[in-house]
């Protein structure tokens, strides 16, 4: 049998008593990516993405290991659950405009002590102003540099459309406006080089692409880093205390660590390896997490048709943004169809080997946003069910 092979015997045998959908974690292969990113990070912390992983079971494990410390949220509501859990370092990764939730973070030292909020603009420290419920608590406050790379003076773009903060010298002015403002603290500094660190440079099938997309990138880490150094010094100067510099993303840990000016990593993607994640030359993981659909219908030779699976990812539409069938090997989508809010037709030779009621493992395109489909996920170690936990959605969470 090949790796593949007994790992879809693994998983069906684990699930056997469970109907589909279902999805899991095989936390063997959880547990080697987690080393993995460790090791690339060499001996620099890495700052658990939270939606890459939406399982707070997960954040826990993950956070028990060594080399693994404190959490990046995704929106305020989520960073006060999570300081509420217990998690004592959440550092939000985008500004909020939740005046509510701001309203909650300024009435209680704890939270306050907890959660760090992103800025990049003047008027996000009024609206924290404008919700505060009392004076004396100091809101810890992180900057975000924008880290695009931008070429023939700036006609060309490329990277994510973050923050307007690309200079020292604008780093170095809204750091001087949190320090003279009562009520804040600047704590940290955040770079997230998502062109870097999200995009595959070795695409199946396409070596003059993959080359350019190498190229692309070794030109922007070249540039963000003597830019990011220039930026943590102009910041440092204003506030010589700044507790982190964080930078990174699953694609980009070593090179990133690899910079003296950046003190902590961030990734979480990489805990769970989804199909995005399969075409880097920098590393290569374990899939961890997978959901499984069941045959419904067997309307001719190579054709099965399983229920449901139509969960695309977010970002520009396109094939890519699919799940992929994984588990038996050499199945694929009709593409009249694609993959279907109810069901969803699949092509191949090993469509003729299954049966109504047999599971088709799938792999999500993107990681976390596999949880908003599932309430649980259940954690495979061999070939058993050893724990079931929820998703952040089965604990009633939905925050975007």
């Amino acid at each position: 049998m090949t790796p593949r092979a007994t790992d879809r015997a693994r998983y069906d045998r684990a699930t056997a008593h469970l109907d589909a959908p279902v999805a899991i974690v095989d936390l063997e292969a959880f547990d080697a990516n987690a080393d993995d990113l460790v090791r690339r990070a060499a001996g620099k912390p890495i700052r658990v993405a939270s939606k890459s992983v939406r399982c707070r079971a997960l954040l826990e494990r993950v956070l028990a290991r060594p080399g693994f410390a404190g959490i990046m949220s995704f929106t305020l509501a989520e960073s006060l659950w999570l300081a509420r859990a217990g998690f004592e370092d959440v550092l939000l990764a985008y500004p909020s405009a939740d005046r509510t939730a701001f309203a909650e973070l300024t009435s209680d030292p704890k939270l306050a002590a907890a959660v760090t909020v992103m800025v990049d603009d003047p008027a996000q420290l009024d609206l924290v102003d404008a919700a505060r419920e009392r004076q004396d608590l100091e809101v810890r406050v992180c900057l975000e540099l924008d880290t695009s790379l931008q070429l023939f003076g700036g006609r060309l773009r490329v990277g994510a459309r973050r923050s307007p903060l690309r200079t020292p010298a604008q780093l170095a002015d809204l750091a001087r406006s949190v320090a003279r403002r009562p009520g804040f603290r600047l704590v940290g500094l955040m770079a997230y080089e998502g062109h870097v660190a999200g995009v595959g440079d070795a695409v199946a099938g396409r070596p003059v692409r993959s080359r350019a997309i190498r190229l692309m990138q070794s030109a922007a880490r070249k540039e963000l880093a003597a830019r990011r150094a220039e930026v943590v010094r102009a910041v440092r100067a204003v506030a010589p205390d700044l507790e982190f510099v964080n930078g990174g993303g699953t694609g980009s840990v070593q090179h990133t660590a690899a910079e003296a000016a950046v003190t902590e990593i961030a990734a979480g993607s990489g805990l769970y390896v989804p199909r995005l994640f399969d075409n880097y030359t920098s590393f290569s993981g374990r899939p961890a997490a997978l959901f499984a659909q069941p045959v419904v219908r067997r309307p001719g030779v190579g054709v099965v048709t399983v229920l449901g699976g139509g969960y695309p990812a977010s970002g520009a539409p396109g094939a890519d943004r699919l799940p992929v069938p994984y588990l038996p090997e050499g199945l694929g989508y009709d593409g009249q169809e694609g993959a279907g809010e109810v069901q969803t037709p699949l092509l191949g030779s090993a469509a003729d080997d299954l049966l109504i009621g047999d599971k088709v493992w799938f792999r999500h395109a993107k990681a976390g946003e596999l949880c908003e489909r599932f309430e649980e996920l259940q954690l495979v170690e061999g070939d058993r069910v050893t724990a079931t936990v929820p998703t952040y959605r089965g604990e009633g969470r939905t925050f975007l």
